[in-house]
């Protein structure tokens, strides 16, 4: 049974992203899954290891005063040894040797000298423009593997490895497509007219001008938005609109049945993150529900999946486009969305992951 320590940039949670995804899906392993602190003063790195699953094992690092700088020096080096020891601790109380070490972050290279691995991984999704690109460039030369989630990406990293394989991100597919299949009926709305969804994080840089123009223009339209809200200057002005609806987060488990009360299903860009090609978990979850969706794209990004998705460059074709979907005939569209998302599955990106590292020797 192999071991594996990942360092990753994310608590586990009942609604899981990447890192948390490909893990759980690696058979035959032994994970300690180490998540950041959530802030200066968490006090959960003094808790014990959380089982989460049979071979998964979660703690929480312990926090540090100061940023990751290294412009503070020593201090900067004494909060690396703090959490190298932390790691190391709990690595020998569960009897690892020669484990793969999983990074997400180039923060994690200042690790890699005091910490014992026999193999390394990294696992890159996105940019990570507001850390020093030597870093990243660190890590990336010193990992057996690196797995970037987009062409762009693969791109950024080839000077620094040779061994980069493309890994895009994935979605649930047997839970969204259950809850939207052709032979289920599926709950009645409770708004009037036709529901167009949205969920994920309302980050505070979430371009929601689309949204906006769409909702003012078709008061006979129900926009409903789920999901982790930031402090977004669009969503006082959302609020007031009588057909915008706004929920909670919930675990993941419980979000196709919100999805399945809509129609069409709505993506936005974020400001912070302009040409990024790297597709959102979001998207292959709403590929699995056969839904038709419509989404904002940059001026010059490639169209994702342009035979099912609709991509629009500007908040007026964006309304064009959510009308043509909801006038969609969706006996042809919905099962090619669907085989999408099924390709796109967490299980299969998992396969390919383990495929990869069995034949470099790694697991």
């Amino acid at each position: 049974m192999k071991q594996i320590i990942c360092l990753s940039n994310e608590p586990w949670s009942a609604s899981p992203g990447r890192t948390q995804q490909l893990l759980s899906r690696l058979k035959d392993t032994q994970i300690l899954y180490f998540s950041p602190a959530a802030r200066w003063n968490d006090p959960n790195f003094h808790a014990k290891g959380r089982q989460v699953k049979q071979n998964i094992t979660v703690y929480t690092l312990p926090p540090l005063l100061l940023p990751m700088d290294e412009r503070f020096g020593h201090f900067f080096h004494l909060g690396q040894q703090k959490l190298s020891r932390f790691i190391a601790a709990k690595a020998a109380r569960a009897r690892f040797s020669s484990p793969l070490l999983w990074t997400t972050c180039p923060e994690h290279v200042h690790l890699l000298d005091r910490l014992d691995y026999d193999g390394l991984v990294y696992d890159c999704d996105r940019e990570w423009d507001d850390l020093p690109p030597a870093w990243e460039g660190a890590l990336a030369g010193a990992a057996d593997v690196v797995f970037a989630a987009s062409p762009d990406l693969m791109d950024r990293l080839s000077p620094c490895s040779g061994n980069i394989a493309l890994l895009p991100n994935g979605g649930t597919y047997p839970l969204f497509a259950k809850a939207t299949a052709p032979d289920r009926v599926r709950p009645r709305s409770p708004f009037p007219g036709p529901v167009l969804g949205y969920a994920g994080t309302i980050h505070y840089d979430l371009d929601l001008t689309p949204l906006l123009y769409a909702a003012q223009a078709r008061p006979d339209w129900t926009f409903l938005l789920l999901g982790r809200r930031e402090h977004n200057p669009f969503l006082r002005r959302l609020s007031r609109l009588p057909n915008v609806v706004l929920r909670p987060p919930c675990p993941l488990m419980e979000v196709p049945e919100h999805l399945a009360q809509c129609q069409v299903l709505l993506n936005f860009l974020r400001e912070d993150q302009p040409d990024c090609d790297v597709i959102p978990t979001r998207i292959y979850e709403y590929l699995s529900t056969g839904l038709p969706i419509v989404t904002m794209v940059w001026p010059d990004q490639v169209e994702p999946y342009p035979d099912v998705i609709y991509s629009a460059h500007s908040p007026q074709e964006f309304l064009t486009l959510c009308q043509h979907a909801l006038e969609e005939i969706p006996s042809w569209t919905a099962p090619r969305r669907r085989s999408h998302g099924a390709a796109g599955a967490w299980s299969v990106r998992a396969g390919e992951v383990s495929r990869i590292l069995t034949v470099a020797g790694l697991l």
